[in-house]
């Protein structure tokens, strides 16, 4: 059962709410995620592009579960969506990291969108400080706060935008951080710069010999 830790002000000593800023780079880094998935056709969007299967789709699928459980489960309050692969995981412990066939595009980004406005409700309605059980975690440790998985799943979210940047650009050459901000150097020859580091690669391993 979720239960507060205090009534304590939840301001840092600049006045700020740590959990609405938390919230805050949690959200950005979802739409980053999502923007990665925009315009993909459905092969795009599942094909395997490193030698652990890493795909799109497989990313979105998985941080879907990751949101219902930790925002969900651990505050008891559960995801009313069912998700029935995560029954298959002992069996199979990579079920969320793929999507089949018959599970469409749309599917796994409107789920994945249900369970980002779910786990909201819960961080709107919580206390920083509030506390939950994760129920997969080892007892001596599964007690958390609503501040520790908030850094637990922007950790989480940002690690896979990591994985879906790459991704993508391996499918279409397509980078950037957000359709509003790439983040990228502006007038930069990629392919000569590229092709630098490909010379200094090689210069080092010259000078290792």
């Amino acid at each position: 059962m979720t239960h507060t830790t205090g009534s304590r002000a939840a301001l840092d000593s600049a006045g700020r709410d740590p959990k609405q800023d938390l919230h805050h780079y949690l959200k950005a880094a979802r739409e980053a995620l999502l923007w990665k998935v925009e315009g993909m056709s459905e092969y795009d969007a599942r094909r395997p592009l490193t030698p652990t299967g890493t795909n799109l789709l497989g990313l979105l699928k998985h941080l879907a579960g990751c949101e219902t459980g930790y925002f969900g489960d651990t505050f008891g309050k559960p995801f009313a969506e069912p998700m029935p692969w995560l029954e298959e995981f002992d069996e199979d412990p990579t079920v969320d990291m793929w999507a089949r066939a018959d599970e469409p595009r749309d599917y796994i980004v409107g789920l994945y969108r249900k369970a980002c406005a779910h786990a909201d409700a819960t961080i709107e309605a919580l206390d920083w400080d509030s506390v939950g059980r994760v129920p997969h975690w080892p007892a001596e440790r599964n007690e958390v706060t609503l501040h520790r998985i908030l850094i637990h799943m922007l950790a989480e979210t940002n690690r896979h935008g990591g994985h879906a940047d790459i991704v993508r650009e391996l499918i279409d050459g397509a980078t950037g951080l957000q359709e509003s901000n790439d983040n990228l150097p502006p007038g930069l020859s990629w392919e000569k710069y590229r092709e630098r580091l490909e010379g200094v690669a090689k210069e080092a391993a010259a000078n290792e010999e």
